[in-house]
């Protein structure tokens, strides 16, 4: 009987083998060649910032000021080179004006009292908020002076207050106020 109990032990190891041999093999998976990498989305261009003509259009709340400066003929001025600081009053500003100023100034025949006006909100140099902040005057493109005066309400440029400062253009600055100044 030992060797019928081998034979059996035998018996049932080959058949276990055969077995084993038949059973389904899991897919060896066939190496592929890796996908080159997605190429990087190029970065999204920084916006040059606009020149203070540009800027002041763009922003919506200019329109009499640039009406203003094409009445003038600036445009090109302030387009050009500069540096410029421009203390830019708001549409809210010239409405300020007494009835019937702004449009004897856009008048053709007044174009030098315009000009006189217009030029007296730039300083011919790029004066950032502290700069500004840290002066008593700086001396315009019109050739007067402006008085400058800061305290804890914050600065004010010949009495008109400054309400947003430091919008970088690519010639200069521009500084809101919230009047129109006079020049003597």
């Amino acid at each position: 009987m030992r060797i019928g109990a081998l034979a059996a032990v035998s018996l049932l190891l080959l058949s276990a083998l055969s077995l084993a041999g038949c059973a389904r093999e899991e897919p060896v998976e066939v190496s592929r060649p890796i996908p080159p990498p997605e190429p990087a989305e190029a970065p999204e261009p920084v916006e040059t910032p606009k020149d203070i003509v540009d800027t002041a259009i763009a922003a919506g709340s200019f329109q009499t000021l640039v009406k203003a400066v094409q009445a003038a003929g600036l445009v090109d001025t302030l387009k050009g080179e500069g540096p410029f600081t421009v203390f830019a009053p708001t549409d809210e500003a010239f409405a300020k004006l007494p009835a019937g100023t702004l449009d004897d100034l856009l008048k053709p025949e007044n174009k030098e009292k315009l000009t006189a006006i217009l030029t007296y909100h730039v300083v011919p140099d790029k004066m950032m908020a502290a700069d500004v902040a840290a002066l008593d005057s700086a001396t315009t493109v019109n050739g007067k002076d402006i008085t400058i005066t800061a305290d804890e309400e914050g600065v004010t440029v010949d009495g008109a207050r400054v309400v947003q400062t430091d919008i970088e253009c690519s010639n200069g600055v521009i500084h809101v106020i919230d009047s129109v100044m006079m020049p003597e």
